[in-house]
Formats: structure tokens, sequence, C-alpha cells
């Protein structure tokens, strides 16, 4: 999942802007005769504050993850060497006789 988080923080880093310049271009061609220029360059710069918003909150959950997993991998190891399989099973079997 962090992976994920990761690559579509970078994905959209140039993909959720791939219009931006475009855009702007007609809204600055537009401004001038139009009313719809301001409007569109608008539209584009709150565009691209969602953009960050959206790749901030893709950080922070690959981050996090990321973290999780480092923090519990001596958890894991030390549960899976003190687990004993046949320790459970005996305490199932002394229970079941009382």
């Amino acid at each position: 999942m962090g992976d994920a988080a990761f690559k579509l923080r970078q994905r959209l880093g140039t993909d959720g802007d791939h219009a931006k310049a475009s855009t702007h271009e007609a809204a600055g061609s537009l401004k001038k005769d139009f009313a719809l220029g301001a409007a569109l360059s608008t539209v584009a710069e709150k565009w691209h504050e969602q953009v960050g918003t959206l790749q901030d909150a893709c950080a922070h959950i690959s981050n996090h993850l990321d973290y999780t997993r480092n923090a519990h991998t001596g958890d894991e190891h030390w549960i899976a060497t003190q687990f004993k399989f046949a320790q459970l099973d005996k305490g199932f079997e002394e229970r079941a006789q009382h």
C-alpha cells in the first residue's frame, strides 16, 4: 500500500498538471475579450491546489505505512521466534481435559 501511495503521488505530480500550461495560455487569451478567461484561470489554480493536496495525502500515507512496517518488523520476528505451535496445541489439549 505504501508503495502504491508513493507511485500515485509521483503520477499526480506529472499527470495531474499536464494541462496546466495550455490552460493558462487559453485563460490568458480569453481574458482579453471574455470574463471566462479569469474563471478558467481560477479553475486551473484551484485544480493545481487540489492536486497538491492529494500529493501531500499520498506522501503522508506512504510515509506512515513505511514507518509502521519498519517499526513492527522486529515485533513480527520476535513473535515468530517465541510462538511455538506445539505449545499452543498442548495448551488446548490440557484445557480440553479439564
